[in-house]
C-alpha cells in the first residue's frame, strides 16, 4: 500500500513572513524532496521567485506559483491537478508545502486534501500560522477585516509561529502568547522563529494528523446509527476526530471559501508600474507617506534603482518598508503590488508620481 505525501500548510496574515520562513526550510531542507506551492493575491508573482532563489536552482525543490488568486478557493482549477502531478512522481517527493494568500483561509486546502481526487495520495502534516508579532502586541489584529481574517487562520492552526521577534524581551512574548490562546485556545504548540529561523523538526514531519489509535480517543458524532444488517467500516480510524478524515473544528465546507472581495470588497489589489529608474530613498519616503495616508497592509515588488545594475526588492507591511537586493531575475521597469482595504489606486499613484517625479500606472 503506497504512503500518502505529507503537506505542510503555511498561512498567516499579509506580511507575517511565511515566504521568509519558507526559505529558511528549504535551506535546511537536508535531503527532503520538497514541492512548494505558492501562492500570492497580485499579477507579479514576488514570493516565488524568493522560493526559487533559495532553491538555487536544486533539482530536489519544486516551486510552482499560484498568482492572482486565492489557492483550492472555489473557482481555483489549478490546484487539484497541480497536486495530481506531483503523486504523479510522489518518487521523487517527501514533502509538499502550500504557502497560501496573507488573504485566505488554509481551510479551503485542507478540505480538498480530504477530496476523492486527493485523499489517497496526501495527507495533511500540520497547518502552521506564521504571526507578525510586533503588530500583534501594537494590537493592530484588535477589530475590523484583518482581525477577521487573522483570528480565523489561527483557529485553523495546528502550530503558531511567533515571527518577526528579535528585539522583543520574555515579558513580550508572553504577552504575545497570551494573545495568541485567547484567540485560538486549541492551537497545539506556540513556536518562536529568532532571524525568521525556524528549526525544520518544528515544522515538517510533525504528523498531527496522522490515523491514531492510541487509548485516549476523540470520536466525531456520527449523523445516524447503523443498521441491523450495516457492515463494518473498512476503515475504523475515520471516526477518529484526530484523524485527517475527520478534521473536526478545522472543517468548514467548501462553500464558506469564497474570495475575499465575495466576502467584503473592501479588500483591493492593485500594480502600479514606472518605466523610470528610482531614487530608493525617496522611493521609500513616499511610500511611507502613501501607508500613513492610505489603509495600506501591504506592499511588494521590483524596482529598478538609478545607477545601479540589479533591481531592488521593495516588501512593505503597513509603514515598514525594507528595500534589498532583488534576486537574480531583473525587470525591465519598476511595478509594485499593494493591497489593502478601501484603498485608492488614483490617490497612491498620484503621490508616488510627485514624490518620486515620474509617472506611476
Amino acid at each position: 500500500m503506497k504512503q500518502p505525501i505529507p503537506v505542510t500548510i503555511v498561512t498567516g496574515f499579509l506580511g507575517a513572513g511565511k515566504t521568509t520562513l519558507l526559505r529558511s526550510l528549504v535551506e535546511k531542507r537536508q535531503a527532503r524532496r520538497l514541492a512548494l506551492l505558492i501562492n500570492e493575491f497580485g499579477e507579479i508573482a514576488v514570493d516565488g521567485a524568493l522560493a526559487r532563489d533559495a532553491a538555487a536552482s536544486d533539482p530536489h525543490v519544486q516551486v510552482e506559483d499560484f498568482a492572482h488568486g486565492l489557492i483550492a478557493y472555489g473557482d481555483d482549477e489549478r490546484f487539484v491537478p497541480a497536486m495530481q502531478a506531483i503523486a504523479a512522481r510522489r518518487a521523487q517527493v517527501d514533502h509538499v508545502l502550500i504557502e497560501t494568500s496573507g488573504l485566505a483561509l488554509p481551510t479551503a486546502a485542507m478540505e480538498l486534501l480530504q477530496s476523492a481526487a486527493l485523499a489517497d495520495d496526501f495527507i495533511l502534516d500540520a497547518t502552521l500560522a506564521v504571526v507578525d508579532t510586533p503588530l500583534l502586541l501594537e494590537r493592530a489584529f484588535d477589530d475590523g477585516a484583518p482581525a477577521t481574517m487573522f483570528e480565523q487562520q489561527l483557529a485553523a492552526a495546528d502550530v503558531v509561529v511567533l515571527n518577526k521577534i528579535d528585539g522583543l524581551d520574555e515579558e513580550a512574548l508572553l504577552r504575545a502568547e497570551g494573545a495568541v490562546r485567547a484567540r485560538a485556545p486549541n492551537v497545539r504548540f506556540l513556536e518562536l522563529a529568532y532571524d525568521a529561523q525556524l528549526d525544520i523538526r518544528l515544522a515538517l514531519g510533525l504528523r498531527l494528523h496522522q490515523p491514531t489509535r492510541t487509548e485516549h480517543t476523540h470520536f466525531t458524532p456520527v449523523a445516524t446509527m447503523p443498521g441491523p444488517g450495516a457492515a463494518p467500516l473498512a476503515a475504523q480510524y475515520r471516526l477518529n476526530g484526530h484523524a485527517h478524515s475527520g478534521l473536526g473544528a478545522h472543517s468548514h465546507g467548501l462553500a464558506t471559501h469564497k474570495h475575499f472581495h465575495e466576502q467584503d470588497p473592501g479588500w483591493l489589489s492593485f500594480v502600479l508600474k514606472c518605466d523610470a529608474a528610482q531614487d530608493p530613498d525617496k522611493l521609500q519616503a513616499a511610500l511611507v507617506e502613501a501607508a500613513r495616508a492610505e489603509p495600506l497592509l501591504r506592499c511588494k515588488g521590483y524596482v529598478q534603482a538609478a545607477g545601479a545594475e540589479e533591481p531592488v526588492l521593495v516588501q512593505g507591511v503597513r509603514t515598514r518598508f525594507a528595500l534589498t537586493p532583488a534576486p537574480s531575475a531583473t525587470r525591465a521597469r519598476s511595478q509594485l503590488v499593494f493591497i489593502g482595504y478601501h484603498l485608492s489606486r488614483a490617490r497612491i499613484a498620484a503621490l508616488l508620481a510627485a514624490r518620486t517625479g515620474c509617472a506611476w500606472r
